[in-house]
């Protein structure tokens, strides 16, 4: 079995005990509602594979995928389509995943790494190496972590009052994410004879993704989603106020600094691959909190399928638009996060 098989299967069995584990919580409507999500991510993986310039049949992507056909669209398939789609999936569950995650901590249905400076701290990393240092490329997921890790540190410190308020940590968060996109706009234009690749980076896209970029998300995105899911029942303590948390026996600040640690690495993985993706760590958990409700032993894994399904939708819809001109991802999904986002902000004042 080659490299990309393995990857390919062990992305299929970590989906699959996903599901499992859902039908192992005796909640109906729950349950129906990852069934359902599921299907759509797995729609808007053959939606993906199957558009384009060349169309192939669900048919023959069946064959392409799980059966070896050596057909003359394979190429298109394994080379071009497939990681480029797994690469989405991965990007827009660990986004969302993230964002439910830093929601449940700061109690706050608005907070998401774009917003509160998470992933400004990852893209600012992630465009000093693509300037200065390019050829630290393969060392771009880490260093954004660094980013990401910092930014989150330093908005912690400035949030800490006798413990963190999440109203303060809010705060905070909007205030160091636009003093870190000065930061980024400053490299740009400081060194503006180098920011082609850095303008997609910028918005955030998915074009020519392949099977290193999945290499370098998957370990992550593995990681990530195992310790969110075992972290899930932590979030519903805190989700009952700190007090109430602390006299259940939860370390509340242990608690919040341990998922906000693991948020900040999700959007530092997705940040280092397809760059400053906004959006997806707010629309897509309020929809699944819409549509499952506030559990999150259900929530967590609805943003992960409705995350991916959401990216690689999107991506599709941007690739096909104005075919033969290809747009990045991240301009669809900001097209469709600022209205919801304006939305929830008159649902909030309300």
């Amino acid at each position: 079995m080659n490299q990309s098989n393995i990857w390919l299967s062990l992305f299929i069995r970590i989906h699959m005990r996903m599901v499992i584990n859902a039908f192992r919580i005796p909640m109906s409507k729950g349950i129906l509602v990852i069934v359902a999500l599921t299907a759509a991510a797995i729609l808007a993986t053959g939606f993906s594979i199957g558009t384009g310039a060349v169309r192939i049949s669900l048919s023959e992507i069946w064959l392409y995928v799980f059966h070896g056909y050596d057909g003359p669209m394979k190429e298109i398939v394994w080379n071009i389509r497939l990681p480029r789609t797994l690469v989405g999936m991965l990007v827009g569950a660990n986004l969302a995943l993230s964002g439910a995650l830093l929601q449940g901590v700061m109690r706050n249905s608005l907070a998401d790494p774009h917003i509160i400076g998470v992933s400004s701290g990852a893209g600012l990393f992630g465009i000093i190496v693509l300037i200065l240092f390019p050829h630290l490329w393969s060392m771009l997921t880490p260093i954004a972590f660094l980013g990401a890790s910092g930014a989150a540190a330093i908005i912690y410190l400035l949030a800490w009052k006798e413990g963190v308020q999440p109203v303060r940590l809010i705060l905070a968060g909007v205030a160091v994410s636009a003093f870190l996109g000065s930061g980024i706009s400053a490299l740009l234009i400081f060194f503006s004879d180098r920011v082609n690749g850095a303008l997609v980076f910028m918005v955030g896209g998915l074009s020519a993704k392949s099977w290193p970029e999945l290499e370098i998300i998957l370990p992550y995105s593995l990681i990530g989603m195992s310790l969110a899911f075992i972290g899930s029942s932590h979030l519903n303590i805190l989700a009952l106020g700190d007090s109430n948390a602390r006299g259940l026996g939860l370390s509340v600040e242990a608690a919040r600094f341990f998922l906000t640690a693991l948020a900040t690495l999700l959007a530092a993985s997705a940040v280092s691959v397809v760059g400053l993706l906004g959006f997806v760590g707010l629309i897509v958990p309020h929809s699944a909190r819409l549509l499952i409700g506030s559990d999150y032993r259900f929530l967590l894994p609805a943003s992960v399928l409705l995350g991916a399904a959401v990216v690689t939708f999107c991506d599709t819809l941007a690739r096909l638009m104005f075919a033969p001109l290809e747009l990045p991802v991240g301009i669809m999904m900001g097209a469709l996060g600022a209205p919801f986002f304006l939305y929830l902000l008159r649902r909030e004042a309300r």
